[in-house]
C-alpha cells in the first residue's frame, strides 16, 4: 500500500483547498513533490502537517514570511526557541499595536455617532462633514 497522497487527499486532510496546497508548494511553504509516472504530485504524509503548521500560525497572525522563518527553525536541528519566541513577541507587539489603533477608531466613532441626532437629512449629517472635512 502506498502512502503517497495526491493534492486533493493532502488538501481534504488539512482543511484546505487543492489552491491553498499548490500556493504553498509555489511558496516554498511545503516541497515539491515526486510525480507519478502519469505527472500527479504524489505527497507524502508530511504535507499535511506542515500545511496545518501554515494555517494554524496564520490564525495567530503570522505572514507566510513569518511562517517559513518558523518552519525553517522547526526543521533545525540546532535551532534555538529563542529566535522562536522573539518571532512570537515580535508578533504580540504587532497585535496590541493592530489594537491600540483599533481602540483609536472606535473612540473616534464613537464620538461621531454621539455628536449626530440621527435627525434630518444626510446634507446636514455631522458624521458626514466630518469625514469630509480637510
Amino acid at each position: 500500500m502506498s502512502t503517497a497522497l495526491t493534492t486533493g487527499e493532502v488538501a481534504d486532510r488539512a482543511g484546505v483547498n487543492l489552491q491553498t496546497v499548490r500556493y504553498y508548494e509555489r511558496r516554498g511553504l511545503i516541497p515539491e513533490p515526486p510525480r507519478s509516472a502519469g505527472g500527479f504530485r504524489q505527497y507524502g504524509p508530511d504535507a499535511v502537517r506542515r500545511i496545518r503548521f501554515v494555517k494554524r500560525a496564520q490564525e495567530l497572525g503570522f505572514s507566510l514570511d513569518a511562517v517559513d522563518a518558523l518552519l525553517t527553525l522547526r526543521a533545525a536541528a540546532a535551532g534555538q526557541a529563542a529566535e522562536v519566541r522573539e518571532l512570537a513577541l515580535a508578533k504580540v507587539d504587532d497585535i496590541a499595536g493592530k489594537i491600540r489603533d483599533l481602540e483609536r477608531m472606535r473612540a473616534s466613532l464613537d464620538a461621531l455617532a454621539a455628536a449626530c441626532g440621527g435627525q434630518g437629512s444626510t446634507a446636514d449629517c455631522s458624521i458626514l462633514h466630518a469625514l469630509d472635512d480637510d
